[in-house]
C-alpha cells in the first residue's frame, strides 16, 4: 500500500509541476519535513530544512515573475522543460521499494509526460489568453495556475487519487472546450 500511495502521490505531484515548477517541490519538502510522506533514501534531503528554504525562496521568485507581462511568457519557455525535470525527480522521490530501472523508467515516462500535459495545457490557456485580452487576462491565468499547483499539491498529499481524478476532468473540459471552438469555427 505504501508504494501504491507513493506512486499516486509521485505522479499527482509531478502533474502540479505543469502549473508550477516550484510549488509542488516546496510542498513535498514540507510534507517530507512534516513526516506526512516519505522520500526514498537518495531524496532524504528534501525534507531537510535548507531544501525548505531554498524552494520557498524559488516558489516566491517564480510565482512573482508571472505577474509580470513580459515575463511570463519568457518564463513558459524555460518552464517546460524544468516541468518535465521536476516532474521527473518528485515522482522518482516518492516511489520506494521499486527496481531502480522501473522506478526510473515510471519516472521519466509517467511523471515526466503528466507534467508536460499540464504544462502545455497552461501553454496554451496563457496563449488563449493572450490572443483574446492582449495579455490584460494573464495575471487571472496566473493565478489559476497557482491555484491550480496549491490545491493539486495539497491532494497528492492527503488523497492523490483525488487528484488525479481532479485532473483528469479537468483535461476532459479542456478537450471539449477546445473541440467545440474548432467545430465553431469549421
Amino acid at each position: 500500500m505504501e508504494t501504491a500511495y507513493g506512486i499516486l502521490a509521485g505522479l499527482a505531484l509531478a502533474a502540479a509541476c505543469g502549473f508550477r515548477v516550484f510549488v509542488p517541490l516546496l510542498v513535498a519538502s514540507l510534507a517530507a519535513h512534516a513526516g506526512w510522506l516519505t522520500p526514498s533514501p537518495d531524496f532524504a534531503w528534501l525534507g531537510t530544512t535548507p531544501a525548505i528554504v531554498m524552494l520557498g525562496v524559488a516558489t516566491a521568485l517564480e510565482v512573482g515573475a508571472y505577474y509580470v507581462p513580459w515575463l511570463d511568457h519568457a518564463l513558459d519557455t524555460l518552464a517546460s522543460p524544468a516541468a518535465v525535470v521536476a516532474g521527473s525527480l518528485v515522482t522518482a522521490s516518492f516511489v520506494t521499494d521499486m527496481d531502480p530501472l522501473l522506478r526510473w523508467s515510471l519516472a521519466i515516462i509517467a511523471g515526466g509526460g503528466l507534467a508536460a500535459v499540464v504544462q502545455a495545457g497552461s501553454v496554451a490557456a496563457r496563449a488563449a489568453s493572450l490572443s483574446v485580452s492582449a495579455g490584460l487576462a494573464n495575471p487571472a491565468v496566473a493565478t489559476a495556475e497557482l491555484a491550480g499547483a496549491a490545491t493539486t499539491s495539497a491532494l497528492a498529499i492527503t488523497a492523490p487519487w483525488l487528484a488525479l481524478l481532479g485532473l483528469l476532468a479537468l483535461g476532459m473540459l479542456g478537450v471539449t472546450a477546445w473541440n467545440r471552438r474548432r467545430n465553431q469555427r469549421a
